[in-house]
């Protein structure tokens, strides 16, 4: 399918209910009803649901239930892909597992690789080892979840025949505002080094563990250049990338005929 000129982006960036699933939906069923014909695609913060919870056992949900539904029911209802992560369980594992829902109510899915230690999230979650491409209006889309990204390796863009693995690459967080720099850092490095799109769609708020977020999420070009930046306030903003612009950098710029071959042993 040829890249569509344009692809329109929804970020919400928001507090959320410590471990309030209903409270969580509700809300955000609000936020996502304003964006209704406006985008392509909208971006949820990680565990949208709950906020970032260890408590799988008394809060995860095995797929094809509530909170894979409520994206479904909403997907159809403004006919735009909805994205964001939330604590699933599969085959006696929890997951903290990105869900990527079309209008049309077909789900794919990625696990998130790094698991942060520092937060036991390795002791509770089961790490992911497949990272997949998804498709929307001809644009290869890239999915990752907030500690991702301080691992370039795993987020690589590949190439074969010139032709890119992806075109934008996209991170749903709880990152802490205590380490905000490395979030501010990190985003636009993913864009420049792989010649794609960079988003990070964050929290904010204060979670119950008394973990501060204060927001930042944002969207750079593939040269590194801030396309949007939501600050650190509740906030909803679309953002409209260009295909022309970034084929046209590709071809002008190719730093990728360049890169180093290697492959990732799992």
């Amino acid at each position: 399918m040829e890249k569509s000129p344009e692809l329109r982006i929804g970020l919400v960036q928001t507090d959320l209910h410590w471990q309030d699933k209903t409270a969580n939906l509700a809300m955000l069923e609000e936020k996502i009803w304003d964006l209704k014909g406006k985008c392509d695609l909208i971006l949820l913060p990680e565990m949208f649901p709950t906020g970032f919870s260890m408590e799988a056992k008394k809060l995860a949900e095995p797929m094809n239930l509530g909170i894979q539904k409520w994206m479904r029911q909403l997907a159809a209802q403004t006919q735009t892909v909805i994205a964001g992560s939330a604590i699933i369980t599969e085959g006696g594992k929890f997951f903290n597992r990105l869900l990527w829902v079309s209008p049309d109510g077909y789900t794919e899915h990625y696990d998130k690789r790094h698991l942060f230690r520092m937060a036991n999230e390795h002791e509770t979650y089961s790490s992911g080892n497949k990272l997949p491409i998804f498709h929307l209006n001809g644009w290869k889309i890239c999915p990752q979840i907030c500690y991702d990204l301080r691992f370039p390796v795993w987020s690589r863009n590949g190439w074969e025949d010139g032709i890119a693995g992806y075109d934008l690459i996209f991170y749903v967080a709880s990152w802490p505002a205590a380490r905000i720099s490395a979030w501010d850092a990190l985003l636009p490095a993913r864009a420049i080094e792989n010649l794609s799109f960079s988003i990070g769609v964050n929290r904010i708020g204060l979670d119950g563990n008394g973990i501060a977020y204060n927001g930042h999420s944002a969207a750079f070009d593939f040269k590194g250049e801030k396309l949007l930046d939501l600050g650190e306030t509740e906030s909803i903003q679309i953002l409209t990338l260009s295909s022309k612009s970034l084929e046209e950098y590709r071809t002008k710029f190719p730093a990728w005929r360049d890169s180093d071959s290697f492959e990732i042993l799992h």
